[in-house]
């Protein structure tokens, strides 16, 4: 090699070390506790904000109760996007969350729904007829689902007769996990569970008007010990643009 080209290279090297260090420097890493239901829309959100920060967002799925209790002892999530927003709210006035960093990311939907093609009519009829062995919902203390399931039942003045039939599950995924495989023969669970492309992917449904129960709210927030990770706060900005909102939308949700 020519000495002066070796000079030039050597003078560069260190240059381009300390390209390398600060790009990885600056890609960060957040670890974020979702809501079940909101499984399939996150991991899209996830992959499009990695593409576009290079910030990885490391995701646990479940119910809202447990990811309440494991953060406030201590586990080391760092944004939190809950099925409801008391929660997060909770969080918020304990000291647990950054103040003023809750916001509403979407507005989901309650389904009726059961793998069978056939089972679950248009306007929930089967509710009354009570044509089936088991109905599933998830756990009304851990999951807003399950909480506005038992309040669709209750307006419904159908509770107490169906009652011998629930089949609880701990999270709305192992709720769908107990109607997918037949252990329940229908059940209440989030409409993003089986909605894709303006429709539902398969089975039969009721998607439960409203009217019938309070409006579930899911709101995300940056938890304290996260306050200074640009790749946190960076996520909780990014559940707000208008790619994020269209992954939403197309899961049933309104963001």
């Amino acid at each position: 090699m020519h000495p002066f080209v070796s000079r030039s290279v050597s003078r560069l090297l260190p240059r381009l070390l300390a390209l390398l260090v600060s790009g990885a420097a600056m890609a960060g890493e957040v670890q974020v506790g979702v809501a079940a239901n909101f499984t399939a829309p996150m991991k899209l959100i996830a992959a499009d904000f990695e593409k576009e920060t290079g910030h990885r967002a490391v995701l646990s799925f479940g119910a809202t109760g447990k990811f309440y209790a494991q953060i406030t002892n201590g586990a080391p999530f760092e944004v939190f996007l809950a099925a409801d927003d008391e929660t997060p709210k909770k969080l918020e006035q304990e000291g647990a969350a950054v103040s003023g960093s809750r916001f509403t990311y979407a507005t989901g939907k309650l389904v009726l729904w059961s793998a069978q093609p056939n089972l679950v009519d248009g306007q929930g009829e089967v509710l009354k007829k009570g044509d089936f062995k088991k109905i599933a919902i998830a756990a009304p203390k851990l999951a807003p689902y399950g909480a506005a399931a038992v309040e669709t039942l209750t307006k419904l003045g159908l509770l107490a007769s169906l009652e011998p039939k629930l089949v609880t599950g701990e999270s709305i995924g192992q709720t769908f996990s107990f109607i997918s495989t037949g252990n329940a023969d229908l059940g209440f669970i989030a409409l993003s569970q089986v909605y894709e492309g303006g429709k539902i992917k398969s089975g039969s449904a009721w998607i439960v008007p409203e009217k019938l129960h309070s409006p579930i709210r899911q709101d995300a927030v940056l938890l304290a010990k996260a306050k200074d990770n640009q790749a946190a706060v960076q996520l909780m900005a990014f559940l707000k643009t208008e790619k994020a909102k269209a992954v939403i939308r197309s899961f049933g949700y309104e963001p």
